[in-house]
């Protein structure tokens, strides 16, 4: 009878570990296919957005989704505007030393470059190329300090722009979870490929939270492992990635 509250309302104290209520709030990007995405109806889909909705039912919360640009998704957590980050959010030392992440919703994914297929380039010694990535990225990091010595490194707002300049020429070769390229890919008749070796960089994709909702961890937790339990997230992978299953006893 009672619906379940994890803390007091958000009006009481933003930030604080009592930033949430009856509705939990949810950040995600709504521009990185599959994993969130506008669909043709203009609402959101894709992996995290059916995985959110699981999690809140099971936690005994309502939740909204706030679509945020990715540049800023970190700092609109911390700044109270909404309580979880669900945005393909790969797992970073950086990033924990501002946010605390929940247990991963899916295994680290391997950074691939995507180029044209008749590229020609040297992978050990990478020069005079124009290398993109999304910005503030894991890649993009990776790019920016390693590589722009000697090539020109472009950083884009938003996935879409970044494969715009790819599918153009703009770019020589772009850099991004290989979860997002291999369907760009599949879809280029050719003309796009994969390119070089993967790049292991961060970790698994997770929920970002403020390191003070404690609480709000504990509940989402214990109904991302329950459904990881009962095959509910293996499912959805393979749904939207057709991969897997990985989190399978």
């Amino acid at each position: 009878m009672k619906k379940l509250l994890l803390g007091l309302a958000l009006s009481t104290v933003v930030g604080s570990s009592a930033a949430f209520a009856a509705d939990v709030r949810i950040g995600t990007e709504g521009a990185y296919a599959p994993w969130n995405y506008m669909d043709d109806n203009g609402k959101l889909a894709g992996y995290e957005i059916e995985l959110g909705n699981e999690l809140c039912k099971r936690a005994g919360v309502s939740c909204e989704f706030v679509v945020n640009e990715w540049d800023s998704i970190i700092p609109n957590l911390l700044a109270g505007n909404y309580d979880v980050i669900m945005a393909g959010m790969s797992v970073t030392d950086e990033r924990k030393e501002t946010i605390n992440f929940s247990a991963e919703y899916y295994p680290p994914d391997p950074s691939k470059y995507a180029g044209a297929t008749n590229l020609d380039a040297d992978f050990e010694n990478l020069k005079g190329l124009k290398i993109g990535a999304q910005g503030a990225t894991i890649q993009a990091d990776y790019i920016e300090s390693t590589l722009a010595a000697d090539n020109t490194i472009l950083t884009y707002e938003t996935p879409d722009q970044s494969i715009a300049d790819l599918v153009a020429g703009n770019i020589d070769l772009l850099l991004a979870d290989n979860s997002f390229l291999a369907p760009v890919v599949e879809g280029s008749s050719g003309a796009i490929s994969f390119v070089g070796p993967d790049v292991s960089i961060g970790g698994g994709v997770a929920m970002g939270m403020r390191k003070s909702d404690t609480e709000l961890a504990e509940k989402m937790n214990a109904a991302l492992e329950a459904m990881k339990a009962d095959g509910t997230v293996d499912k959805l992978i393979m749904e939207f990635f057709e991969v897997g299953p990985f989190f399978g006893n």
